[in-house]
Protein backbone atom coordinates (compact mmCIF):
# COMPACT_ATOMS: atom_id res chain seq x y z
CA UNK A 1 0.00 0.00 0.00
CA UNK A 2 2.63 2.67 0.98
CA UNK A 3 4.37 1.25 -2.25
CA UNK A 4 1.34 1.93 -4.28
CA UNK A 5 0.75 5.58 -3.03
CA UNK A 6 4.49 6.81 -3.32
CA UNK A 7 3.89 5.96 -7.06
CA UNK A 8 0.65 7.73 -7.42
CA UNK A 9 2.54 10.72 -5.83
CA UNK A 10 5.75 10.54 -8.30
CA UNK A 11 3.45 10.34 -11.03
CA UNK A 12 1.05 13.44 -9.57
CA UNK A 13 4.42 15.28 -9.48
CA UNK A 14 5.63 14.69 -12.67
CA UNK A 15 2.44 15.19 -14.20
CA UNK A 16 2.57 18.50 -12.36
CA UNK A 17 5.62 19.70 -13.30
CA UNK A 18 4.74 18.64 -16.89
CA UNK A 19 1.70 21.64 -16.58
CA UNK A 20 4.37 23.74 -15.20
CA UNK A 21 6.59 23.42 -17.68
CA UNK A 22 4.54 23.96 -20.57
CA UNK A 23 2.45 27.01 -18.53
CA UNK A 24 5.70 28.03 -18.07
CA UNK A 25 6.43 28.27 -21.79
CA UNK A 26 3.14 29.37 -23.11
CA UNK A 27 3.45 32.68 -20.56
CA UNK A 28 7.31 33.22 -21.63
CA UNK A 29 6.32 33.31 -25.37
CA UNK A 30 3.31 35.45 -24.82
CA UNK A 31 5.30 38.01 -23.37
CA UNK A 32 8.29 37.88 -25.82
CA UNK A 33 6.75 37.24 -29.42
CA UNK A 34 2.72 37.37 -28.82
CA UNK A 35 1.30 33.26 -28.63
CA UNK A 36 1.03 31.50 -32.19
CA UNK A 37 -1.04 28.65 -32.67
CA UNK A 38 2.43 26.52 -32.96
CA UNK A 39 2.78 27.31 -29.63
CA UNK A 40 -0.49 25.72 -28.68
CA UNK A 41 -0.13 22.65 -30.95
CA UNK A 42 4.00 21.89 -29.72
CA UNK A 43 2.20 22.29 -26.29
CA UNK A 44 -0.61 20.20 -26.92
CA UNK A 45 1.41 17.83 -28.25
CA UNK A 46 3.85 17.27 -25.59
CA UNK A 47 1.26 17.01 -22.90
CA UNK A 48 -1.01 14.51 -24.88
CA UNK A 49 2.41 12.22 -25.92
CA UNK A 50 3.71 12.05 -22.37
CA UNK A 51 0.61 11.76 -20.14
CA UNK A 52 -1.34 9.65 -22.30
CA UNK A 53 1.07 6.37 -23.15
CA UNK A 54 4.58 5.46 -21.91
CA UNK A 55 5.89 5.03 -25.89
CA UNK A 56 4.49 8.88 -25.89
CA UNK A 57 6.42 9.47 -22.89
CA UNK A 58 9.84 7.93 -24.12
CA UNK A 59 9.38 10.05 -27.25
CA UNK A 60 8.89 13.41 -25.73
CA UNK A 61 11.96 12.50 -23.64
CA UNK A 62 13.98 11.11 -26.75
CA UNK A 63 13.48 14.62 -28.46
CA UNK A 64 13.92 16.80 -25.91
CA UNK A 65 17.37 17.88 -27.27
CA UNK A 66 15.61 19.17 -30.45
CA UNK A 67 12.45 20.87 -28.27
CA UNK A 68 14.90 22.63 -27.24
CA UNK A 69 16.22 23.66 -30.05
CA UNK A 70 13.46 24.87 -31.09
CA UNK A 71 12.16 27.20 -28.00
CA UNK A 72 15.83 28.37 -28.93
CA UNK A 73 15.22 29.30 -32.42
CA UNK A 74 11.93 30.47 -31.75
CA UNK A 75 12.76 33.08 -28.93
CA UNK A 76 15.76 34.59 -31.01
CA UNK A 77 12.67 36.49 -32.78
CA UNK A 78 12.31 38.54 -29.54
CA UNK A 79 16.24 39.04 -29.63
CA UNK A 80 17.26 40.49 -33.29
CA UNK A 81 21.09 40.01 -33.66
CA UNK A 82 21.67 43.44 -34.73
CA UNK A 83 20.77 44.76 -31.82
CA UNK A 84 24.18 43.36 -30.42
CA UNK A 85 26.55 43.89 -33.24
CA UNK A 86 27.11 45.85 -36.56
CA UNK A 87 25.08 43.86 -39.98
CA UNK A 88 28.12 43.08 -42.45
CA UNK A 89 26.04 43.79 -45.94
CA UNK A 90 28.76 44.93 -47.94
CA UNK A 91 31.16 43.18 -46.40
CA UNK A 92 30.31 39.86 -46.71
CA UNK A 93 29.43 40.52 -50.41
CA UNK A 94 32.44 41.77 -50.82
CA UNK A 95 34.53 38.72 -48.79
CA UNK A 96 32.19 36.55 -51.12
CA UNK A 97 33.33 37.82 -54.82
CA UNK A 98 36.85 38.11 -53.56
CA UNK A 99 36.56 34.27 -52.61
CA UNK A 100 34.81 32.64 -54.36
CA UNK A 101 33.85 34.85 -57.42
CA UNK A 102 33.46 33.58 -61.10
CA UNK A 103 34.27 35.91 -64.25
CA UNK A 104 31.61 36.84 -66.51
CA UNK A 105 32.60 38.38 -69.66
CA UNK A 106 35.44 40.30 -67.97
CA UNK A 107 33.22 41.01 -64.49
CA UNK A 108 34.10 39.32 -61.28
CA UNK A 109 30.08 38.66 -59.55
CA UNK A 110 29.05 35.96 -56.90
CA UNK A 111 28.26 32.61 -57.15
CA UNK A 112 24.67 33.85 -56.48
CA UNK A 113 24.41 36.57 -59.67
CA UNK A 114 25.95 33.95 -61.70
CA UNK A 115 23.20 31.70 -60.75
CA UNK A 116 20.85 33.62 -61.44
CA UNK A 117 21.66 33.53 -65.44
CA UNK A 118 20.44 29.62 -65.48
CA UNK A 119 16.97 29.53 -63.58
CA UNK A 120 14.82 27.14 -65.04
CA UNK A 121 11.75 25.51 -63.79
CA UNK A 122 12.85 22.34 -63.18
CA UNK A 123 15.35 23.76 -61.30
CA UNK A 124 13.55 25.63 -59.07
CA UNK A 125 11.41 22.21 -57.95
CA UNK A 126 14.37 20.52 -57.19
CA UNK A 127 15.27 23.42 -54.98
CA UNK A 128 12.35 23.90 -52.81
CA UNK A 129 12.11 20.25 -52.41
CA UNK A 130 15.70 19.90 -50.72
CA UNK A 131 15.11 23.24 -48.81
CA UNK A 132 11.45 21.75 -47.79
CA UNK A 133 13.22 18.24 -46.65
CA UNK A 134 15.84 20.06 -44.67
CA UNK A 135 13.09 19.68 -41.40
CA UNK A 136 11.09 16.84 -41.59
CA UNK A 137 14.08 14.30 -43.35
CA UNK A 138 16.56 14.68 -40.49
CA UNK A 139 13.43 14.76 -37.64
CA UNK A 140 11.75 10.92 -39.38
CA UNK A 141 15.44 9.85 -39.37
CA UNK A 142 15.47 10.94 -35.49
CA UNK A 143 11.88 8.70 -35.58
CA UNK A 144 13.57 5.82 -37.03
CA UNK A 145 16.57 5.76 -34.93
CA UNK A 146 14.34 6.07 -31.33
CA UNK A 147 12.78 2.51 -32.36
CA UNK A 148 15.93 0.93 -33.69
CA UNK A 149 18.82 2.65 -31.85
CA UNK A 150 18.01 5.32 -28.79
CA UNK A 151 21.44 5.65 -27.70
CA UNK A 152 22.15 6.84 -31.40
CA UNK A 153 19.31 9.19 -31.84
CA UNK A 154 20.40 10.69 -28.11
CA UNK A 155 23.70 11.08 -29.72
CA UNK A 156 22.43 12.74 -33.01
CA UNK A 157 20.02 15.13 -31.26
CA UNK A 158 22.91 15.93 -28.88
CA UNK A 159 24.90 17.01 -32.06
CA UNK A 160 21.82 18.53 -33.98
CA UNK A 161 21.75 21.09 -30.58
CA UNK A 162 25.46 21.66 -30.74
CA UNK A 163 25.90 22.50 -33.56
CA UNK A 164 22.74 25.06 -34.06
CA UNK A 165 24.49 26.48 -30.50
CA UNK A 166 27.30 26.96 -32.24
CA UNK A 167 25.49 28.58 -35.08
CA UNK A 168 23.41 31.17 -32.77
CA UNK A 169 26.29 32.08 -31.24
CA UNK A 170 27.72 32.84 -34.93
CA UNK A 171 24.66 35.04 -36.02
CA UNK A 172 25.02 37.13 -32.74
CA UNK A 173 28.13 37.74 -33.40
CA UNK A 174 28.21 38.06 -36.82
CA UNK A 175 25.41 38.97 -38.09
CA UNK A 176 24.97 39.25 -41.88
CA UNK A 177 22.89 39.68 -44.75
CA UNK A 178 21.98 36.76 -47.36
CA UNK A 179 22.40 37.64 -50.98
CA UNK A 180 18.70 38.17 -51.53
CA UNK A 181 18.88 41.28 -49.76
CA UNK A 182 21.71 42.59 -51.33
CA UNK A 183 19.71 42.11 -54.73
CA UNK A 184 16.41 43.47 -53.25
CA UNK A 185 17.99 46.95 -51.12
CA UNK A 186 21.76 47.30 -51.80
CA UNK A 187 24.16 47.59 -49.40
CA UNK A 188 21.75 49.63 -47.21
CA UNK A 189 20.89 48.13 -43.72
CA UNK A 190 16.90 48.28 -42.77
CA UNK A 191 16.30 46.59 -39.55
CA UNK A 192 12.74 46.57 -40.94
CA UNK A 193 13.62 44.15 -43.22
CA UNK A 194 10.56 41.22 -43.50
CA UNK A 195 11.73 37.80 -44.22
CA UNK A 196 11.92 36.89 -47.97
CA UNK A 197 11.51 33.75 -49.50
CA UNK A 198 13.92 34.87 -52.37
CA UNK A 199 13.87 32.16 -55.57
CA UNK A 200 12.02 29.86 -53.30
CA UNK A 201 9.11 32.19 -54.82
CA UNK A 202 9.26 30.77 -57.72
CA UNK A 203 8.07 27.87 -56.80
CA UNK A 204 5.28 28.86 -54.70
CA UNK A 205 4.37 30.84 -58.00
CA UNK A 206 5.06 28.10 -60.57
CA UNK A 207 2.34 25.99 -58.36
CA UNK A 208 0.19 28.63 -57.35
CA UNK A 209 0.95 27.96 -53.13
CA UNK A 210 2.01 30.02 -50.67
CA UNK A 211 3.82 27.61 -48.62
CA UNK A 212 7.23 29.01 -48.56
CA UNK A 213 5.71 32.82 -47.91
CA UNK A 214 4.20 31.73 -45.16
CA UNK A 215 7.30 30.04 -44.25
CA UNK A 216 9.89 32.77 -44.48
CA UNK A 217 7.24 35.33 -43.35
CA UNK A 218 7.75 33.99 -39.59
CA UNK A 219 11.62 34.05 -40.04
CA UNK A 220 13.56 34.53 -36.81
CA UNK A 221 16.24 36.95 -38.21
CA UNK A 222 16.56 38.49 -41.31
CA UNK A 223 20.04 38.71 -40.77
CA UNK A 224 21.29 35.24 -39.77
CA UNK A 225 22.50 34.48 -42.83
CA UNK A 226 25.77 33.52 -41.30
CA UNK A 227 26.42 30.76 -41.08
CA UNK A 228 23.68 28.60 -43.06
CA UNK A 229 22.62 25.96 -40.34
CA UNK A 230 20.39 24.65 -43.37
CA UNK A 231 23.85 23.01 -44.74
CA UNK A 232 24.46 21.78 -41.32
CA UNK A 233 21.02 19.80 -40.15
CA UNK A 234 21.56 16.88 -42.78
CA UNK A 235 24.96 16.33 -42.46
CA UNK A 236 24.82 16.14 -39.04
CA UNK A 237 21.80 13.34 -39.63
CA UNK A 238 24.16 11.83 -42.59
CA UNK A 239 27.24 11.29 -39.84
CA UNK A 240 25.14 9.40 -37.26
CA UNK A 241 23.53 7.57 -40.49
CA UNK A 242 26.97 6.28 -41.96
CA UNK A 243 28.25 5.95 -38.09
CA UNK A 244 25.58 3.09 -37.49
CA UNK A 245 25.80 1.72 -40.77
CA UNK A 246 22.78 2.71 -42.12
CA UNK A 247 23.30 2.58 -46.05
CA UNK A 248 19.98 3.61 -47.50
CA UNK A 249 19.53 6.37 -44.92
CA UNK A 250 23.52 7.58 -45.30
CA UNK A 251 22.72 7.23 -49.29
CA UNK A 252 19.47 9.44 -48.82
CA UNK A 253 20.85 12.25 -46.22
CA UNK A 254 24.39 12.85 -48.13
CA UNK A 255 22.04 13.56 -51.50
CA UNK A 256 19.53 15.96 -49.57
CA UNK A 257 23.37 17.28 -48.03
CA UNK A 258 24.60 18.35 -51.21
CA UNK A 259 21.28 19.19 -52.78
CA UNK A 260 20.47 21.68 -49.85
CA UNK A 261 23.91 23.34 -50.11
CA UNK A 262 23.25 23.99 -53.91
CA UNK A 263 19.87 25.04 -53.44
CA UNK A 264 20.83 27.58 -50.46
CA UNK A 265 22.92 29.41 -53.25
CA UNK A 266 20.86 28.79 -56.43
CA UNK A 267 17.56 30.47 -54.14
CA UNK A 268 19.87 33.40 -52.89
CA UNK A 269 19.31 32.40 -49.23
CA UNK A 270 23.10 32.02 -48.64
CA UNK A 271 26.30 32.55 -50.07
CA UNK A 272 29.27 30.03 -50.50
CA UNK A 273 30.87 31.32 -47.12
CA UNK A 274 27.58 30.69 -45.06
CA UNK A 275 27.24 27.32 -46.31
CA UNK A 276 30.69 26.26 -45.61
CA UNK A 277 30.36 27.91 -42.43
CA UNK A 278 27.35 25.58 -41.98
CA UNK A 279 29.20 22.45 -42.81
CA UNK A 280 31.93 23.60 -39.74
CA UNK A 281 29.24 23.51 -37.36
CA UNK A 282 27.86 20.59 -38.02
CA UNK A 283 31.33 18.91 -38.27
CA UNK A 284 32.25 20.46 -34.97
CA UNK A 285 29.35 19.79 -32.87
CA UNK A 286 30.43 15.84 -34.21
CA UNK A 287 33.47 16.33 -33.06
CA UNK A 288 32.25 17.61 -29.45
CA UNK A 289 29.93 15.12 -28.66
CA UNK A 290 31.53 12.21 -30.45
CA UNK A 291 34.86 13.66 -27.80
CA UNK A 292 32.40 13.75 -25.21
CA UNK A 293 31.36 9.99 -25.64
CA UNK A 294 34.28 8.69 -26.21
CA UNK A 295 36.46 10.39 -23.20
CA UNK A 296 33.70 11.60 -20.45
CA UNK A 297 32.58 8.50 -18.24
CA UNK A 298 29.77 10.49 -16.77
CA UNK A 299 28.76 11.75 -20.34
CA UNK A 300 28.55 7.94 -21.90
CA UNK A 301 26.95 6.75 -18.77
CA UNK A 302 24.45 9.34 -18.94
CA UNK A 303 23.69 8.20 -22.36
CA UNK A 304 23.26 4.83 -21.91
CA UNK A 305 20.89 5.24 -18.53
CA UNK A 306 18.97 7.55 -20.90
CA UNK A 307 18.72 5.56 -24.01
CA UNK A 308 17.56 2.33 -21.25
CA UNK A 309 14.72 5.09 -20.42
CA UNK A 310 12.91 5.78 -23.70
CA UNK A 311 14.30 2.26 -24.95
CA UNK A 312 10.81 0.53 -26.62
CA UNK A 313 10.62 -2.95 -24.53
Amino acid sequence: MAHSYRIRKYLNLEHGLVFAITGGYLLLFDRLTGLRSEHLVLSLFCIFSYLIHPVGKKFVLGFSAFLIYWVLWDGMKAFPNFWFHEVSVEGIYSLEKEWFGVIDHGTKITINEFMLQSVTAWKDILSAICYFSWVPIPLIFGAYLFFIKPDALLLYSLCFLVSNLIGFILYYTLPAAPPWYVALYGFSFNADTPGHAAGLLRTDDLLGIHLFRGMYAKSSNVFAAFPSLHAAYPLVAFFYAFKNKLVKWSFLLLCLSMGIWWSALYTQHHYLVDVLAGIGCGVTGFIIIELLHSKSKIFKSFISNFAKRIAIQ
